[in-house]
């Protein structure tokens, strides 16, 4: 009796262990998800754009003695204003840069947006008068299928009387199903040209809309070939002379500025091939990022440390006070004009990864190779293209199957 009872103690231990087993994997199973409700999942369309990634160090906020002043484009130094030493006050021109190409590209630029322009209203003059010319078929077309259906029905009151053959009549009805036909296909294609037009239309529009938009920033362009004083100050030097050819952000002035802060801050040696005058650094205030650019760098170490300074290129600055702790994040990588993907939950820092592409009510996983990747994008190397729509975050886990049904709101 007793072996009978430690039989069943057991057999009961051992099935409500499969039970509460078997019902954990039941409930594991149905928290994933098997379909994406709408609202309950985010996506991102792949676009074209920059990713950068940044190496970490900190620094200390304080008056700014410098400021530098950054050629806009490539050019030739026409004139040289003011020297080393000598005062500014905001707005005053320092150095005069050559605007022969700048003006150029706006005249070349003027004389595209007029060809376009006129382009657009012969097009507009050209839809009209084909609109015009194949409503007149149409109609012509109607009229003869009228006059046919007019002359068959007078043959049919002919041939009950014996006054003409059925042959007539036959040829006349053949004649009025073809010219039902030729009004049919009149019709298709006049509806095909106007749809080609009114494309035509369209696509002038928009080639006015960019060539506008490539001229406003030609001329603004124009404007700052006059590199100013940004406010009032002591030139400290000048990185250029008269006839000097130039590259587009070449360091032209050098200004001080103590109504201005930057930041003094040190690197790990091992990372001083990134410290260099004129390279891009963000610093990091609150939540915000100010952008800066290193401005000078101390040549010696110290117990291992590159100390260099970054000045603020952003105009407001009332996140940061003097003597401030900050994180400085210096350019590392670049890369522009990429395909990328914003990061989510879905997508992480491997470089093979399978993701799910939005195709209409279903999402369908693909394989994607990903190249650089920073904590807002990850490049694509290969997988995707440009408007593919990718699902990168979910409230509950994906179960991992080829394809995922979409419940849309109604």
């Amino acid at each position: 009796m007793n072996l009978i009872s430690k039989h069943s103690i057991l057999f009961r231990i051992l099935y409500g262990t499969l039970f509460f087993f078997s019902l954990a994997i039941l409930i594991a199973c149905q928290q994933r998800q098997t379909s994406l409700v709408e609202g309950k999942f985010e996506t991102y369309i792949i676009d074209r754009g920059n990713i950068e990634t940044f190496e970490m160090c900190e620094g200390y906020v304080e008056p700014a003695n410098e400021v530098l002043l950054l050629s806009p484009a490539s050019s030739i130094v026409e004139k040289i204003l003011k020297g080393a030493g000598q005062q500014v006050t905001e707005g005053e021109v320092i150095i005069k840069l050559d605007t022969k190409s700048v003006n150029d590209k706006i005249e070349q630029l003027d004389d595209q947006l007029a060809v376009t322009n006129n382009n657009l209203e012969k097009t507009k003059l050209n839809a009209k008068s084909t609109k015009a010319d194949l409503l007149f078929g149409q109609e012509t077309k109607k009229l003869k299928i009228a006059s046919i259906k007019s002359t068959l029905s007078d043959q049919k009151q002919l041939l009950e009387v014996g006054g003409i053959s059925q042959a007539q009549v036959d040829k006349t009805s053949q004649e009025l199903i073809l010219a039902n036909k030729d009004l049919q296909l009149a019709e298709e294609k006049n509806t095909i040209r106007l749809a080609q037009l009114a494309t035509e239309e369209k696509g002038l529009l928009l080639q006015i809309e960019m060539q506008e938009k490539e001229l406003l920033q030609q001329r603004n362009l124009l404007k700052n070939m006059h590199v100013k004083a940004p406010s009032n100050g002591i030139i400290l030097s000048i990185h250029a002379k008269e006839g000097e050819k130039i590259q587009g952000e070449k360091l032209l002035v050098s200004i001080s500025d103590l109504s201005r802060l930057k930041v003094e801050a040190s690197i790990n040696e091992r990372h001083r091939r990134l410290i260099k005058i004129g390279r891009k650094a963000n610093v990091l205030a609150g939540n915000e990022r100010l952008q800066g650019r290193i401005s000078s760098v101390m040549p010696r170490l110290d117990n291992g440390n590159l100390h260099f300074s970054v000045v603020l290129t952003e105009d407001d600055q009332s996140k940061l006070i003097p003597n401030q702790k900050v994180e400085l994040h210096v350019l590392k990588t670049a890369k522009r004009n990429v395909l990328r993907l914003k990061k989510g939950p879905l997508v992480d820092s491997k470089e093979k990864q399978s993701l799910y592409k939005v195709n209409g009510d279903s999402a369908v996983k693909q394989e994607f190779t990903f190249g650089l990747i920073n904590e807002e994008f990850a490049e694509i190397k290969e997988g995707g293209q440009e408007g593919y729509e990718i699902v990168i975050a979910t409230s509950a886990p994906l179960r991992n199957i080829n394809s995922i049904k979409i419940e849309r709101q109604k």
